[in-house]
């Protein structure tokens, strides 16, 4: 099925006028709207899926339209570079793993056993720790082949903050960043490239939003929560955690979702962030950019849901279009929003 959505946008490039680059983790339903949107409006979209630090990298060099990353950039950063930023839609990461015999969500995982496993300190599937959380589970003697973002990447971002609130020593060998230093494992580029490298390698563990997941037909673990609940990645469970979030007093929309309270909150889950200009150099662009991510909020709920994917609330929804009006505007000083309404 990710063949198929590479082909669509290969497709769509040929007649673009929105171009953007950056985080894979929304590339599955990034990839739907934009064929939907061709079929209602014509206009094409050309996204790059290349991980965050790629799309964060081509936005400050101008050579897209817009950026994708699902780290929100620091107030800071933003005003520095000129940029806005807004949130586009959530979804949860999870991690995956490719040992024949178990079916997915019948493993269950925590973050420590996680950061002990991605710190080279658990390397066999049935170490006494995974164990005691799979009692009913014949686990194997199998070696543990730990698969990682090599990219600068937003899922990293989720994966290593995730890890790092649930191990100290993780926190403080490692850190949360959308790139470090991993101590062991093998590294692949993009959610396309982990769930490829954990799905050819037996034994291996890595983690990719969710829709990369069922799509490459892997096997997910299910993960303990904050509370202390044993929760499965679900629609549910991604809402449960984004439900906490309070948009309206964050500054820049700079929202981290990781780790929440909650008796059903997944704890990997993440919101997907678009960085603009608030003065574009192709104010044309960014006026048909704003009406595709219009479109996609008042219409694409239904697409993203399919894949599992969170859409953005009304509320939100309201106040990032009013951003919109009050922050991208033409060299004339007119809002390319909600003109292009």
């Amino acid at each position: 099925m990710l063949g198929a959505a590479v082909a669509l946008l290969a497709g769509a490039a040929q007649a673009a006028d929105i171009s953007g680059a950056g985080a894979t983790f929304p590339y599955p339903v990034y990839a739907k709207w934009a064929d939907a949107y061709k079929k209602a409006t014509g206009t094409g979209l050309n996204y790059q899926s290349i991980g965050s630090g790629g799309g964060i990298k081509q936005i400050k060099e101008k050579t897209v339209t817009f950026g994708a990353s699902d780290m929100p950039l620091a107030p800071e950063e933003l005003e520095t570079a000129g940029l806005v930023q807004f949130p586009m839609i959530v979804g949860g990461a999870v991690p995956v793993v490719n040992l024949p015999g178990i079916e997915p969500g019948k493993l269950v995982l925590d973050g420590e056993v996680i950061a002990g496993i991605y710190l080279g300190d658990i390397t066999s599937w049935n170490d006494p720790k995974i164990k005691a959380l799979n009692p009913g589970l014949d686990l194997p003697d199998t070696a543990i082949a730990p698969a990682y973002r090599s990219d600068g990447s937003g899922t990293n971002f989720l994966f290593t903050t995730y890890l790092s609130s649930a191990s100290a020593k993780f926190k403080d060998t490692v850190g949360a960043s959308t790139s470090v230093q991993w101590p062991t494992g093998i590294g692949a580029k993009g959610n396309e490239g982990v769930a490829g490298m954990t799905k050819q390698t037996e034994g291996a563990i890595g983690y990719v939003e969710y829709a990369y997941a069922v799509q490459n037909k892997l096997s997910y673990a299910r993960l303990v929560n904050h509370d202390g609940k044993t929760v499965s990645p679900t629609v549910k469970t991604f809402q449960a955690a984004a439900a906490s979030a309070d948009w309206a007093h964050a500054k820049d929309y700079q929202v981290v979702l990781t780790n929440e309270p909650g008796a059903d909150s997944w704890p990997i889950t993440g919101a997907s962030f678009i960085l603009m200009y608030k003065q574009p150099q192709d104010p044309a662009a960014a006026a048909t950019a704003l009406k595709f991510f219009g479109w996609a909020y008042d219409k694409g709920d239904t697409l993203a849901t399919e894949l599992d994917y969170v859409p953005m609330p009304d509320s939100v929804v309201a106040m990032v279009e009013k951003t919109w009006s009050g922050s991208i505007k033409g060299a004339d000083g007119h809002a390319l929003w909600p003109a292009t309404h």
